[in-house]
């Protein structure tokens, strides 16, 4: 994929798990345990800050929190296109009750 696409490889939750874990245990820099997984620096920076998030050791939504944003959020989307569905049908039957009046 070219640099800049919106492509997002996923990886396995016990893949990250372990590579934050080697990351922890090693000492070495982001950039080179990065390199000899085949994942960017910035990608396990980001394991690593969420990680701790989840261990409570940093402020932030844990992972869980924001998997439950993300379902309300899409909850919420739907909510309120069920209720524009229902605001329009409600004005077109009303519009046809007021003209057999």
């Amino acid at each position: 994929m070219p640099r800049g696409s919106s492509y997002r490889r996923q990886y396995p939750p016990e893949f990250r798990r372990e590579a934050v874990e080697l990351y922890r245990r090693s000492g070495r820099p982001l950039a080179e345990i990065g390199r000899d997984l085949g994942v960017s620096g910035e990608s396990l920076r980001l394991w690593v800050k969420q990680a701790g998030i989840d261990a409570g050791q940093r402020p932030g939504l844990s992972s869980e929190e924001q998997e439950e944003l993300r379902r309300l959020r899409r909850e919420n989307c739907v909510l309120r296109e069920e209720r524009e569905v229902l605001r329009k049908a409600a004005v077109a039957f009303f519009a046809r009750e007021s003209e057999t009046r």
